[in-house]
């Protein structure tokens, strides 16, 4: 008699403890800060959110901080203890971490904060990220964003985070007809809405033809397919949702969290059309949220290139597969569309500086639910997506956020 084999009932979604909320954000504007200090920076960034959230250092409970490179940068590790001695919290001996994951530190040290407020063991986190990239010359900065991949079958042989993304662009027209110009729309877009983003490295929009002529930087991509070297740092505070009211009116809810990872080398995905580690992130956050992407109202993703953007489109569920650049080339994504991505900006525009990117992520995302983004607003939205990468798409994290009435 044929034994009849039943497949086991899906698994329920994984939910908090408890509710995790933002109750006060902080960052600093990006660029080449010169002037501006590692120090000053993450100073800057954590007291406004600190100040936002109306709370004092006694209240903290935990502190993490989401960093890429300091030791190559700056010539300094050690860079939670450094953050806490800076800030004058040092004698009230609180916990602090530093957590780097490449350009998803930031979104990694959320995670881990709001982890720690979701178990119990602390009730206020504050979570910081902060890179410092413009102390070293522009050929070491790009040697160091480099270490990101794998030193021993990619790096060695001359390969950068640019040439890989390239193949990626290269790969993605190839099989689905993307275009240069479709690559393009995407800064063209981005710069549109950083002029509105007072936070933003770049203030100025930019032409399709400006891209388009830029000097190359990888085929097909140019100077302006990629984001800049950046300064800078930003900061949330996080609580228990059950006591987030006591803190603010408007506190933000982080109703689903994803992380997920792949292998470090480009070469041994078995497509480079797709990062698979985003779709995982996603699949959890979602899940955790009772939500699909068709809720979200607007996201921040990961566009350190061009064509990073059109996969995040693609892999978060927002398009059909191959549909990202005929979207983005149509206006689906811009600020009067259906589903903006990148409302700051995004890392083209907005800045870079790896550590901060995921947390200043947050920040935008929160600016929106809060209704806040003054010049670029979404309206009347509800939840907002926040999604940050490591390296070439091995490491990648999203959360999903949510405006709590």
């Amino acid at each position: 008699m044929t034994k009849v084999v039943r497949a086991a009932p899906p698994a329920p979604p994984k939910a908090w403890k408890r509710d995790v909320a933002v109750i006060g954000v902080g960052q600093t504007p990006f660029g080449e800060l010169w002037d501006a200090s590692f120090r000053a920076l993450i100073r800057e960034a954590g007291l406004e959110a600190i100040q936002d959230a109306g709370i004092a250092g006694e209240d903290i409970d935990a502190v993490y901080v989401g960093t890429m490179a300091t030791g190559r940068f700056i010539g300094q590790e050690n860079v939670a203890s450094l953050v806490m001695d800076m800030a004058g919290l040092a004698d009230l001996h609180i916990p602090a971490t530093r957590v780097e994951a490449a350009g998803a530190s930031g979104g990694l040290a959320i995670r881990q904060g709001a982890l720690a407020v979701a178990s119990g063991l602390a009730d206020i986190v504050v979570v910081g990220g902060v890179e410092k990239m413009t102390d070293v010359a522009d050929d070491e900065a790009n040697r160091i964003v480099s270490m990101a991949l794998d030193q021993e079958w990619e790096s060695f042989f001359g390969a950068t985070l640019a040439t890989q993304h390239a193949l990626v662009a290269k790969a993605h027209m190839h099989e689905f007809g993307t275009t240069r110009k479709q690559l393009a729309a995407v800064a063209v877009k981005n710069h549109a809405n950083g002029a509105k983003n007072p936070k933003a490295q770049f203030r100025r929009e930019m032409t399709l033809d400006q891209v388009l002529e830029a000097p190359p930087i990888s085929t097909p991509l140019g100077m302006f397919d990629c984001a800049p070297l950046s300064d800078g740092a930003a900061a949330i505070v996080l609580a228990p949702l059950e006591r987030a009211w006591s803190y603010t009116s408007k506190p933000i809810r982080i109703s689903g969290t994803g992380q997920a990872t792949d292998t470090l080398a480009l070469h041994s995905r078995k497509s480079i059309t797709s990062f698979p580690a985003t779709k995982a992130a996603a699949t959890m956050a979602y899940r955790m949220a009772g939500v699909g992407p068709g809720d979200m109202a607007f996201a921040e993703v990961n566009d350190d290139f061009t064509i990073s953007e059109l996969l995040a489109v693609e892999d978060l569920g927002f398009v059909d597969k191959g549909k990202s650049g005929e979207v983005t080339e149509y206006g689906t994504t811009g600020l009067a569309g259906d589903r903006p991505i990148n409302t700051s900006g995004g890392l083209k525009a907005r800045g870079h500086p790896l550590g901060a990117t995921g947390v200043a992520q947050f920040y935008e995302v929160v600016a929106q639910l809060r209704g806040t983004a003054q010049g670029r607003q979404v309206k009347n939205a509800r939840y907002g997506l926040a999604h940050n990468v490591g390296g070439t798409g091995s490491t990648a994290v999203v959360h999903v956020l949510e405006a709590v009435s």
